[in-house]
């Protein structure tokens, strides 16, 4: 099919320059684009394939080699004696989130194995992408195995391939292109610094932008190959830009003068590495040759940090949105004080760029558009900043400055101020009993897994889920046969660990309000937000308190949200600890019929004084076979046991607040033990 054309796209200028600044300079390290569902975000990748230079490739080298700097080591070569060049168009390959391990890096040609009986390697994805685009859509939902696989790619420019008896290396150095929706959850940090540059979107908000969205994608529907005709001129214009461009790199001058300024930026931006200051470095090169001049200037730099840096700030990951540029604004005002915010003229002489192409600066944020096309599939999902938007400035309520630990009437439904919480800290490990199906790809949990490391083989006990053909041909061979019986089949035996559902069911009553105890409750859920985290686990929150519960957070992968719904959290009235379990059971068979493979864990926060409705224990039942923490928020000298008690009636583990971070875990247990 047609691809829809780049210049066509309505809007978007910082994306727009920013995939084409990794055209020209590819060692920049490829972009990772950010933005809700409809921003057109894959409609612009793959109509950036059209414009890379196209590329000589070695005839008959599955491994893409350059005939002017053919590669030694490839698994195709040696290419001696005269090599027939074949020009092609830059490859764009796409990476699948649900893609398997020998289908990226590559595995054995069980065909030649077959027919001819020798050992021969069949080239994966990464081996297709050499010298082109790899384009990764949701790589934050990439199973971390496949993430490990485009780390070391990325990193040594080369794939290193040992499994199935087979050891190869060849080059993979290609321009890496993500996309994600930050509602369904981050990547692995050193995923994230492999991109050199990030660039978040939006849908367009004037209603002349979105009715133009509307139109081109309707004429491009209508006939794509004449919708793209009308935009080809522009777009060849572009290609030719970029061409001219990378021929202009080794021209630019970066002055020492600059390269100070950068170091001073990512100092000053307090970011993770050196890889910062060299992406920069490189990005306000390739800025200076797509502008045509001929050396680097603090206007490059700025614009190059702006695109460099908001992502690679040594941070805590659940700080709000927005605080990343916040700080790189007030590091870029203090070493950039002449930058001038508005589009600088273009130099005298020079062409004026064609319809569609990134703007001369890219000094501040840029209103954003899209063409709202994508790929047909962003249609679906939930808007997670829906409820995080509401107005939290209800007014102040008696509950909780009464300074006794007892639950008012007279507070039911109103708010007492927000109790900010402390800073988080490293919470003591809470592990689900028994070994995983393997759903998710996570951390918390080892479990079985239909994909993830390949540890080993086995005779299938079944219909085998997962073939292992390479050890299914060596039991072929093993007893002189030349033709694949039931006997000889074996399955591949995974490893991985995997995801849980954490639902935290928090107690807002009044008497969790008083003597500031809320603070310590946000301190302790923050924490245990952090962990989830990390550990790439979905979370949701429930919240109860007068006469019922409150589903304040559906199960989500985004953190962020789950901290913005934990800091307005409204507190006051009775404790109707059995509505908020109640709410928590109607959740978790929700979750088991979307996904029966996750495991649930429901963390109830409380004091356990139930003043509002019936018994909790009462709705074992209902919870039985989730297992469930009870973190006990009782404080005073004076304690009632009530939570504990209820952890009993549930068979839950029972933990005090006090002992659930890690260092206070270990002091608890020696207590316990003495």
């Amino acid at each position: 099919m047609t691809p829809y054309p780049f210049t066509a796209i309505v809007g978007l200028p910082e994306l727009r320059q920013a995939l084409l600044l990794a055209a020209v300079h590819p060692g920049i390290g490829g972009v990772l684009i950010r933005g809700e569902k409809g921003t057109a975000k894959s409609t612009m990748v793959r109509a950036l394939a059209s414009l890379l230079p196209p590329v000589d490739r070695v005839a008959g080298c599955r491994f893409g080699c350059d005939p002017a700097a053919t590669d030694p080591a490839c698994p195709d070569g040696p290419h001696t004696g005269p090599i027939t060049a074949r020009r092609g168009p830059a490859a764009l390959v796409e990476l699948p989130v649900g893609a398997t391990e020998d289908r990226v890096v590559g595995t054995l040609d069980i065909q030649r194995v077959l027919s001819a009986g020798v050992k021969a390697y069949e080239p994966g994805l990464l081996a297709a992408a050499h010298r082109g685009l790899l384009y990764v859509d949701e790589v934050n939902l990439l199973p971390d195995h496949l993430v490990d696989l485009l780390l070391d790619a990325a990193a040594m420019g080369r794939a290193h391939v040992e499994r199935d008896g087979v050891s190869v290396s060849h080059a993979a150095r290609f321009l890496l292109v993500g996309t994600m929706n930050p509602e369904e959850g981050e990547p692995r940090p050193q995923l994230l610094d492999r991109f050199g540059l990030v660039v978040s979107v939006t849908a367009p908000t004037q209603v002349a932008d979105r009715a133009e969205v509307v139109r081109r994608r309707l004429a491009y529907e209508a006939d794509p190959a004449a919708f793209a005709a009308r935009w080809r001129s522009a777009d060849d214009d572009l290609a030719q830009r970029v061409r001219v461009a990378r021929s202009a790199l080794p021209a630019v001058t970066l002055p020492d003068a600059e390269i100070d300024r950068i170091a001073r930026i990512c100092l000053a931006y307090q970011v993770d590495g050196l890889r910062a200051d060299i992406v920069m470095a490189r990005a306000a090169v390739a800025l200076a040759a797509w502008r045509d001049l001929p050396a680097v200037s603090a206007a490059e730099v700025a614009d190059a940090a702006r695109l460099a840096l908001p992502h690679r700030r040594r941070r805590d990951p659940l700080d709000p949105p927005g605080a990343d540029a916040q700080r790189l604004d007030e590091v870029l005002r203090d070493e950039c004080p002449d930058d001038d915010p508005d589009p600088a003229p273009p130099p005298p002489g020079r062409p004026a760029p064609p319809d569609g192409t990134p703007p001369t600066r890219a000094d501040g944020p840029p209103p954003q558009a899209a063409d709202g096309g994508g790929d047909g599939r962003d249609g679906e999902g939930h808007d997670g900043q829906e409820g995080a938007r509401r107005d939290g400035r209800e007014g102040q309520s008696r509950a909780g400055r009464e300074g006794a630990d007892r639950d008012d009437d007279s507070t039911a439904g109103s708010a007492t101020a927000p109790a900010a919480a402390g800073p988080a800290y490293r919470p003591r490990t809470l592990r689900l009993p028994g070994l995983g199906d393997g759903g998710t790809p996570g951390r918390r949990s080892v479990a079985h897994a239909d994909r993830g490391r390949l540890v080993g083989d086995t005779a299938p006990t079944g219909r085998a889920p997962a073939l292992h053909l390479p050890a299914t041909v060596r039991a072929t061979a093993s007893r002189g046969g030349r033709r694949i019986v039931p006997a000889d089949l074996r399955q591949a035996r995974f490893v991985g660990t995997e995801a849980n559902l954490i639902l935290f069911v928090v107690d807002a009553s009044g008497s969790m309000a008083a003597r500031h105890r809320m603070s310590v409750v946000k301190t302790a859920v923050l924490s245990l937000l952090r962990d989830a985290y990390h550990r790439r686990d979905r979370v949701g929150m429930i919240t109860f308190r007068g006469t019922g519960a409150d589903l304040v957070l559906p199960p989500t992968s985004s953190h962020e949200v789950a901290v913005t719904r934990l800091a307005q959290l409204r507190t006051g009235g009775r404790t109707p600890i059995a509505a908020g379990l109640r709410a928590a059971a109607t959740t978790v068979a929700a979750e088991r019929r979307r996904d029966p493979r996750r495991r649930p864990l429901v963390l109830l926060v409380t004091d356990g004084r139930a003043t509002a409705g019936p018994d909790p224990t009462t709705l074992v039942p209902l919870l039985a076979g989730t297992p469930m923490v009870v973190l006990d928020c009782e404080a005073g000298p004076v304690r009632l046991g009530l939570a504990r008690r209820l952890a009993a009636g549930f068979t839950a583990q029972w933990l005090p607040l006090a002992a659930l971070s890690a260092a206070g875990s270990q002091v608890h247990d020696r207590r316990r033990a003495a």
